[in-house]
Order: structure tokens, then sequence, then C-alpha cells
């Protein structure tokens, strides 16, 4: 097996730095002792913004927010995803292409746009700044990712597996959750993963129908750095960062992540 060079090792690991350095910057100025933004000294490092936190509950009610909508919308969106990756994989039909080209049509539209057309489509049908719409919305806009990645492994899956199983009396849904599921796994996992870190992130179109009451985190931030100057948003980035290591850590002990989005097989050296 052929090693990577020195040139692609030293390309990996500047890539890698400079996709890090964002994230490591962030969560250093989150522990600055000062009331703007500095990168502290080792001897100067404080949690003053991280109890801060705890003085801006509109912080902790958006997060919330945010991770029930993000939750809802890809489970939705997964939901939706796996028939029709399935239909589109496996099926010829009129229309197919023009199907596929309208679940990944909001990749094509800005979402300034997408904001204003559900603004006004959900004041007209009553959903303005409700939960509910704002489900509808995100489930939209994360779908096509979702597809995306359950379509792949739809495409590469063997049926000749669901045909043994039919074969053998097993029906439809037996089929569908004991040996079609699996198969897929690996892309509704990471299909689910990616839906749920874009609709977490989304604020572009979030700030055009979110209402004070079912505010997201990422807008909240929005609008705190508006009339702020204070390192808080970076104390509450840094602690999104942590939590989302401390449950990908307990993911990864609990089941595997890379068993999850690459399927039974990477497992299978440790049988």
């Amino acid at each position: 097996m052929s090693r990577n060079g020195p040139l692609a090792l030293a390309f990996h690991t500047l890539f890698v730095v400079f996709m890090l350095a964002p994230i490591a910057i962030v969560c250093w100025v989150a522990f600055t002792p000062t009331g703007f933004l500095s990168i502290p000294a080792p001897s100067e490092l404080s949690l003053r913004w991280f109890a801060a936190i705890g003085r801006y509950p509109e912080f902790v009610a958006a997060f919330w927010n945010s991770l029930w909508l993000a939750a809802l919308s890809s489970a939705i969106a997964v939901t939706v995803s796996v028939p029709a990756a399935l239909a589109i994989a496996r099926h010829r039909f009129a229309g197919r292409d023009a199907l596929v080209t309208l679940f990944l049509s909001p990749l094509m539209i800005p979402h300034v746009v997408l904001g204003i057309a559900f603004l006004r489509f959900f004041t007209q049908i009553g959903l303005s700044g409700t939960f509910a719409g704002l489900v509808i919305a995100h489930v939209v806009i994360v779908m096509p990712f979702a597809l995306r990645l359950v379509l792949a492994s739809a495409v590469g899956t063997d049926r000749s597996i669901e045909h043994a199983a039919i074969s053998l009396g097993a029906t439809d849904f037996t089929v569908f959750r004991r040996v079609t599921l699996p198969l897929i796994l690996p892309g509704v996992a990471s299909g689910g993963a990616l839906a749920f870190i874009q609709s977490f992130d989304e604020v572009t179109m979030t700030v055009f129908i979110a209402a004070p009451g079912t505010v997201t985190l990422p807008v909240r931030m929005f609008l705190y750095i508006q009339d702020n100057i204070d390192p808080l948003v970076t104390s509450v980035s840094a602690a999104v960062i942590a939590l989302t290591a401390v449950f990908l850590i307990v993911l990864d002990r609990l089941y595997g992540i890379e068993r999850l989005l690459a399927g039974r097989a990477a497992g299978s050296e440790e049988t």
C-alpha cells in the first residue's frame, strides 16, 4: 500500500489547520477576561463570559428552539427522503428527472428569496411566526442534503438480497426493516446529520420567518452582535462546540461513528 509523501502530508496538515483555526480562535477568545474581543494570554484565562450566559436566558431558550427545530426538520426530511430515494433509484417513470429537480431546487434558490417567499406565504395561511412554519421551511431547505446522501446509498444496494428475503416468505415491511434499511443506513445517518447541521446553523431564511417566541440560536446571536461587541457570542459558540464534541464522543462510545456512517462493514475488523 502506498504512503503519502511529505508534500501530501504538508498539504493535509495545512488544510486541517485552515479548517480548525477559526474554531480554535473563537474558543480561545471566549476565555478572555476583557469586555471586548481579544485573544487572552495563558495567564489571563477567565470563565467570565461563560458565566454571563446564565444572565441571558434568551440564549438558552433560543438553543432549545434550534435543537428541537433541527431534530424535527431533519427527521421529517429523512423520512420523506427514504421512499423518494428508493423510488428514484429503482424505477424509471415519467417525470422522474423533473421530480429530482424539484426536490433539489432549494439548493438553487438564494435563502433570502426563500425567506421572503415563506414570509408572504405563511402570512397568508396563518402560520407566520409559528414553530410549525419554521419546521416546514427548514424541511424544504434541508431535504436536498438528506436526499442526495440517501439516494447515493440506495443506488449502490444489491436488490438480490431483498429478493432472497422475499423468496423466504418475508413481508414487504420486514424486508424494508431487516434488509433495505440496514443497507442504506450509512446514507440515512449521514443525510440526517447533515440536514440537522444545516437546519441548526440556518440564519438567512430563518431571520425572515422567526417570531420573538421562536427565535433560533443563530438568529439570536446575529441580533445580539448588531448592538454589542463583547465576547458573549464567542462563549455561546464555544459552549455549543463543547456540547457537540461531548455528544460525538458519547455516540462513538455507545455505537461507533464509523460504524454508523460507513456501515457495519467498518466494524467487521473487530469481530
